[in-house]
């Protein structure tokens, strides 16, 4: 970021607002940074030295600025762009130009990858058992499948917010929610074998946290990405598996048991149940299936 000016003391304020007023992770907030400081050197070549007075056509030359750029990057630096402006105009600013539009570069929604149980178990059942690591692993797995946690939950979860006795965890999720989500039994029996063999060799020092590296130290949310990439391709899996296939596994199994969608929105802390709409779809399939089957006229 260029020397304290207008524009850069305002990013830091939305920055700062995103950390302490919307709890947004860093990962989150380095992403606005990124795409905010983009905007910023194009402003300053136009000539622009503070958002709010940043009329259309500049607004239209940083949109220029993007051609070339995969649209998902394109919607996200727009949609960056758009908050930024939005927090200025409830603080009082009075914006010269209305706020851009991301519409125009809009992902189309797609379904989600997801596992077979099949698949998940010969995938779950890949870690090598006698050793803390393959345990550990296995207990990411299961956080992830069982709870339908996101990768960073996961990583971070203290372990005095895992209840074994409840057969639940208690997870803090986007923008501070908090749920609580029951574990299947399985999931429970599987923790409760990590928590006893192997987080007691794997910890070096004393840490609040479940899930750890084999140096004691967090689990890094790359390092998760790996481990399931390495157990997908034992299992045979030739698409690539990530934390948010195990998550949407874990959706669209329950979508599929026949679970409430308002229940599984809640589950998985989604804010919109149109985030959750998306794994009605995925289970249309087998009710065609059974229609053909079922319908006299069929």
């Amino acid at each position: 970021m260029e020397a304290q000016d207008a524009l850069s003391e305002d990013l830091a304020g939305f920055l700062d607002h995103l950390r302490a007023g919307r709890g947004a992770s860093e990962h989150t907030i380095d992403a606005y940074r990124r795409d905010l400081n983009k905007a910023a050197t194009v402003l300053r070549a136009e000539g622009v030295d503070r958002w709010e007075i940043a009329e259309s056509r500049h607004l239209a030359a940083f949109e220029a600025s993007l051609i070339g750029e995969a649209k998902t990057t394109m919607m996200r630096r727009l949609s960056a762009l758009r908050s930024l402006l939005k927090y200025l105009r409830r603080q009082g600013a009075q914006l010269a130009a209305d706020l851009p539009a991301t519409g125009g570069h809009k992902k189309a929604k797609t379904l989600p990858k997801a596992l077979s149980y099949a698949q998940l178990t010969t995938m779950l059942d890949g870690p090598d058992l006698a050793t803390p690591t393959g345990l550990r692993d296995r207990a990411l797995m299961e956080l992830i499948y069982g709870g339908g946690l996101r990768i960073s939950e996961a990583v971070t979860l203290p372990r005095a917010d895992l209840d074994l006795d409840l057969a639940a965890v208690r997870v803090v999720g986007k923008r501070g929610k908090v749920r609580v989500v029951p574990l299947p039994e399985a999931t429970i029996q599987w923790m409760e074998r990590y928590l006893r063999e192997a987080r007691p060799q794997l910890a070096k020092a004393s840490s609040p946290l479940v899930l750890l590296s084999d140096t004691g130290k967090p689990l890094a949310r790359q390092r998760a990405y790996t481990v399931l990439a390495h157990y997908a391709k034992l299992a045979g899996i030739s698409a690539s598996v990530g934390p948010h296939t195990l998550r949407h596994s874990y959706a669209v199994h329950l979508v599929q048991g026949g679970a409430d969608l308002r229940a599984v929105q809640e589950l998985l802390g989604h804010a919109s149940i149109s985030t959750t709409q998306v794994y009605t779809a995925l289970d249309m399939g087998e009710v065609k299936s059974r229609y053909d089957k079922a319908h006299p006229r069929a």
